[in-house]
């Protein structure tokens, strides 16, 4: 068996899980989400563990119930406590703004840029040079933080443009004469 998948999933209080067949859906105080589960793999809930099982023994099974573990804990922390991601903006005149379910961005273009939040996603500007991007659906949370991203990546020769808190940027030198 995978060693991600013999790793239990402990269910923190306030979190409730419910398995019907291959669906899993859990609800907690941040909210809810389901995930369907291969066919190659079942899971389990006993005495507030959550727990997954490969069908048979081949490889491909194996290995999907590991995916398939990290996903359900994806779920179970998704809900009970949520997931972020920041990003900063660097460069003269940058600016993010949150909007109801848009968010204005002015990154140097000679038009704005408005950016389409999804639904089960919130975005928040603490500063115009801040944006922090909230939900229950790691992958939903990073693929918003990273659409953000992809209208003005740090470019390498000054750093300006938008990145993730934290990110290193090489920077090169610029051109001798």
């Amino acid at each position: 068996m995978s060693r991600v998948a013999k790793q239990p999933i402990d269910v923190p209080k306030g979190v409730e899980v419910t398995i019907n067949g291959q669906a899993v859906s859990a609800k907690g105080p941040k909210g809810q989400e389901s995930i369907t589960l291969h066919d190659d793999v079942t899971a389990k809930l006993e005495d507030g563990v959550l727990g997954v099982e490969a069908q048979r023994a081949d490889q491909k099974a194996i290995a999907m119930s590991g995916t398939m573990r990290s996903l359900l804990n994806n779920l179970v922390i998704g809900v009970s406590e949520g997931f972020e991601k920041k990003l900063e903006l660097r460069g003269v005149g940058y600016r993010a703004q949150a909007q109801g379910s848009n968010l204005n961005l002015t990154l140097g273009f000679s038009h704005p840029v408005v950016h389409q939040i999804p639904a089960g996603i919130t975005v928040e500007t603490p500063s115009q040079t801040e944006v922090v991007v909230r939900g229950t659906n790691k992958q939903v949370v990073g693929q918003v933080a990273s659409d953000i991203r992809s209208y003005r990546p740090p470019e390498p020769y000054k750093g300006k443009g938008v990145r993730y808190v934290g990110e290193y940027v090489a920077m090169k030198e610029a051109k001798k004469k």
